[in-house]
C-alpha cells in the first residue's frame, strides 16, 4: 500500500513540478517569418492564441489543487513514518512548499479575475479579439512568472526529496506468481 502511495506521489510531484517549473514557456514568443502560427505581419495566429490559452487554464486549474496535493503527500508520509520510515527530508521538503503556496495564493486568486473575464475569449476558448486576447495570454503569463517566483523551486525541492526517498527506500521485490495446476 505504501508502495502505491509513493508512486503516485512521485507521479504527482513529478506533474506539479513539471507544470510550475514550465510556466514560462506559456508566454507569447517571438516568432519566425516562416512559422505557421503567425501571420505576414508578424502576428500570433487565432489558433496559436487559443492553445496558449488552452495551455495557461490547464496550469491554473492544477495549481488549483496544491492544497489536496499537500493533504494526499502529508497522509502518504503520515503512513511511511508509522512503518517506521524516516520521512523528515520529505516533511521538510513538503512544509516548504505548503508555506509557499500559502504565500502564493493572493498570486493565484488574482489570476482567478483573468480566467473569469477571458477577455478575448469566448467561453470555450475560441478568439473573439484578438488583441484583448494577445493581452489577456500576456497577463496571465506575467501571473504565472510571479505564482513561480513565489514558489521559490519548492515543488522541485519536494519532487526531488520524493526521490530521495524512494532510493533510500526501495520496493521488495514482487514475489513471482506461479500458475496454479
Amino acid at each position: 500500500m505504501t508502495k502505491t502511495f509513493f508512486n503516485k506521489t512521485v507521479l504527482f510531484a513529478l506533474i506539479v513540478a513539471l507544470g510550475l517549473s514550465s510556466l514560462s514557456v506559456f508566454g507569447v514568443g517571438a516568432a519566425g517569418l516562416n512559422d505557421p502560427t503567425t501571420t505576414a505581419q508578424g502576428q500570433i495566429t487565432n489558433e496559436r492564441l487559443e492553445k496558449i490559452w488552452a495551455r495557461q487554464l490547464t496550469a491554473y486549474h492544477r495549481i488549483g489543487k496544491a492544497d489536496q496535493f499537500i493533504e494526499k503527500v502529508q497522509k502518504l508520509i503520515d503512513r511511511a513514518s508509522a512503518n517506521g520510515k524516516d520521512v523528515s527530508a520529505v516533511q521538510a521538503a513538503l512544509e516548504a512548499f505548503n508555506e509557499a503556496v500559502k504565500d502564493a495564493k493572493p498570486i493565484y486568486e488574482s489570476m482567478n479575475g483573468i480566467v473569469n473575464s477571458h477577455q478575448g475569449f469566448d467561453d470555450n476558448g475560441k478568439v473573439t479579439d484578438p488583441e484583448k486576447a494577445r493581452e489577456t495570454v500576456q497577463e496571465m503569463r506575467e501571473k504565472m512568472k510571479e505564482l513561480k517566483t513565489a514558489l521559490d523551486g519548492t515543488a522541485k525541492a519536494l519532487h526531488e526529496a520524493i526521490r530521495a526517498f524512494r532510493e533510500a527506500n526501495p520496493r521488495p521485490p514482487r514475489p513471482v506468481r506461479t500458475p496454479t495446476p
